[in-house]
């Protein structure tokens, strides 16, 4: 029996379009993009022809857009760079944010760079703004925010038009981490009230090791990565060239396709929701239309049938994960704890254009043989 995927929030499959794409930049185009010669100045063109097709597909100016090895890498930057090339005294965010967040507002407090606030969250991991607002009133200085725009376990997202709103208000730099949402909705950073955004090209069917940080034009950050004049002086090291080809191409077609994917993809997982619920689950994060589209994560109360069943899934070929990729092995899922389902057994399903709903109903009968109820 084929496999079946449904762990498409840790990473995607590839396009083929996209890997086509790539190939020439790793076979006869394979020239330092700083370098003077031909093969060099082919290499910078497609960077910087990559970087303008980004640029206008979320309505920037290209010079905002830096390329990083990933999301957690651009969340680094946005943080850390932010808190000095700012001088920001203050950080604020979420206890269900990623990890790449978590640990790194963490080791800017404790090296004493930053103070460090949680907003309060519901039992829906919903962070509530009257809460920021509030922190950003009593804050002294300059602060940070750092909220994600849709959370990557949950999906449960953020109202990022009062978020910014607030932040501006307390004159406040907005960080959100949008690596679940670019390439799945339509982002217009024209009008986002937001200072730096982050994405990762794997998320939405382009290759793994290359993402990028959005910078509002005029915010005085300083280099994470030093040593040579790359990424208009904010990354040094040689770009990967065949990788940020591949990313422009995989958010162009995203961009082309959105309506018809995430039609194709709301389906899907309100299938699978029907399945599940009756089966006994509950749905964990915000259960509507806003929540993230490609992601479904419910709980079941810890009985026999359910104590291992993401080891049976997994034994039965079903990809699917207990929360985040980065914190697996690690004791649980802080976001499960944070809104207090950890004592619960927690899958999170997530969804690709891929994905077929003959694979959800092969997923339905293998959860009624698993759970022995009546599906």
């Amino acid at each position: 029996m084929k496999n079946l995927y449904f762990d498409n929030a840790a990473t995607t499959r590839i396009d083929e379009r996209v890997l086509e794409t790539m190939l020439p930049y790793l076979k006869e185009s394979y020239g330092n993009p700083s370098s003077a010669h031909g093969m060099g100045r082919t290499g910078r063109l497609a960077v910087e022809t990559s970087r303008r097709k980004i640029a206008s597909i979320l309505n920037c100016h290209p010079n905002s857009i830096v390329f990083t090895s990933c999301g957690t890498e651009s969340a680094n930057m946005a943080l850390r760079c932010a808190v000095t090339g700012v001088r920001l005294s203050h950080v604020v965010t979420s206890r269900t944010e990623h990890a790449c967040v978590l640990q790194t507002a963490r080791n800017l407090h404790f090296s004493g760079k930053a103070s460090l606030s949680y907003v309060a969250i519901n039992d829906q991991g919903t962070a509530q703004l009257t809460d920021l607002n509030e922190l950003l009133e009593k804050s002294h200085g300059r602060s940070m925010v750092a909220l994600m725009h849709a959370n990557n376990e949950t999906g449960t997202p953020l109202n990022m038009a009062l978020a910014g709103e607030i932040c501006r208000r307390h004159k406040a730099i907005f960080f959100s981490d949008c690596v679940q949402t670019v390439g799945h909705y339509p982002i217009d950073l024209s009008q986002m009230p937001v200072d730096m955004i982050s994405a990762s090209a794997h998320k939405f069917h382009g290759p793994k090791g290359i993402g990028f940080l959005y910078i509002r034009e005029g915010l005085p950050l300083q280099a994470l990565l030093t040593g040579g004049s790359h990424e208009r002086n904010m990354r040094a090291g040689t770009e990967n060239v065949a990788s940020i080809v591949g990313m422009a191409i995989a958010l162009e077609i995203a961009a082309r396709n959105y309506a018809e994917d995430s039609k194709h993809t709301r389906q899907l997982k309100l299938a699978l929701k029907e399945k599940l619920i009756e089966a006994g689950a509950v749905v964990n994060g915000v259960d509507n239309d806003s929540a993230l589209y490609t992601v479904l994560n419910v709980r079941f109360p810890k009985t026999q049938a359910t104590e291992n069943l993401l080891l049976e899934l997994d034994m039965a070929g079903v990809a699917v994960s207990g929360g985040s990729a980065c914190s697996a092995g690690k004791g649980g899922s802080h976001v499960m704890e944070a809104i207090g389902a950890s004592d619960a057994i927690n899958i999170r399903f997530s969804f690709s254009k891929y994905n077929t709903m003959e694979e959800v109903n092969r997923l339905g009968v293998l959860l009624e043989e698993l759970l022995t109820l009546q599906i």
